[in-house]
């Protein structure tokens, strides 16, 4: 099993980052070969200041490396430094077809009714995807419900290249669906998905959050005045009530029927500061050790380094048969 995955440099991480995806990527480690990247290729496509993209980058790969992350068990580095990324994609726009791309639902959803005005590398981010995880014959992509069409096409676009050029050379990657991986929704709409994007900073719990103003967000979310049933099949038509019960569960490791046995027939008024103490207690620490990482930012730029240097040893022969395929090698 090779297990590859990345999240995009935007922005601070946050509680959902860390439930849906972080937190099982610390999993993945103990389960195969697992090469995590920070994705600053693709946030080429967001107008971002480049000092802040360049520090965003350091800062997110030590919020990985304070979560978990051991760069002796897995490769943890940055697209940047993997020429292979933009030179294998350049191959694949070859390969991928412009219908295919247009009914992208993301590119539909983020161009929206201005398409003429977006950038081109928002229109082929998928081929960039695809290139991302067949460079390393991954044999498994961690995907949620948003990113399985995106998968999808990096498996047409495989199937398609190794077709038309007469070769057996890209592996067809399944998707990595853990059970563990929860939807952590809004603190101030359960109907939204916890964003970085979301311009209410109240709306989730950023990792580098202090443990009061965790608290103080948690005590501001948004619920309802009923109590809390016995199990999660009675919340159904509360989604703030369900989101924070999720939450609760995901962070003690429990089913969140076990959580409502806990806390029936309270209010929130009682669950919050539950909720909060159990979150500074499980997030305090990662923040330490952020901090610390921080201090050293060298230091952590060297880490992703000796990622990407493992990593561009790992592509290099995916790459070249990729170009002897295509007549650019011989």
């Amino acid at each position: 099993m090779r297990i590859v995955s990345g999240i995009q440099t935007t922005g601070n991480l946050h509680l959902g980052n860390y439930l849906g995806a972080i937190r099982q990527w610390v999993a993945m480690q103990e389960q195969g070969d697992a090469l995590f990247f920070l994705a600053d290729l693709h946030s080429l496509t967001i107008a971002i200041d480049p000092a802040e993209r360049a520090a965003t980058t350091i800062e997110m790969a030590a919020t990985l490396l304070a979560a978990g992350i051991d760069p002796d068990r897995a490769i943890l580095f940055n697209q940047a430094r993997v020429p292979a990324h933009a030179e294998l994609c350049w191959i694949l726009q070859g390969t991928a077809r412009m219908g295919w791309l247009g009914r992208m639902t993301q590119w539909k959803d983020k161009a929206g009714k201005n398409r003429d005005s977006a950038s081109v590398g928002l229109f082929t981010y998928p081929v960039l995807q695809a290139a991302d995880i067949l460079a390393y014959q991954a044999t498994h992509v961690p995907v949620g419900d948003d990113q399985k069409q995106h998968l999808e096409l990096a498996r047409d676009i495989a199937i398609k290249f190794n077709t038309d050029f007469g070769v057996e050379l890209f592996t067809l990657p399944e998707p990595y669906i853990s059970p563990a991986a929860p939807r952590i929704m809004s603190l101030r709409d359960g109907s939204a998905k916890m964003s970085k994007s979301d311009p209410s900073d109240a709306s989730r719990i950023n990792l580098t959050d202090t443990d009061d103003m965790i608290a103080q967000k948690l005590r501001k979310a948004r619920t309802d005045a009923e109590p809390l049933p016995a199990t999660m099949a009675a919340l159904a038509d509360r989604a703030e009530a369900r989101n924070l019960v999720t939450i609760f569960a995901a962070l003690e490791g429990s089913a969140p029927d076990a959580v409502l046995a806990r806390f029936e027939g309270q209010g929130f008024g009682t669950f919050k500061p539950a909720l909060a103490d159990l979150a500074i207690a499980v997030l305090g620490p990662i923040r330490a050790r952020l901090v610390q990482l921080l201090d050293d930012r060298a230091a952590v730029a060297a880490v992703l380094e000796r990622g990407a240097e493992r990593a561009r040893s790992l592509a290099a022969p995916t790459l070249l048969a990729a170009q002897r395929a295509v007549g650019l090698q011989v």
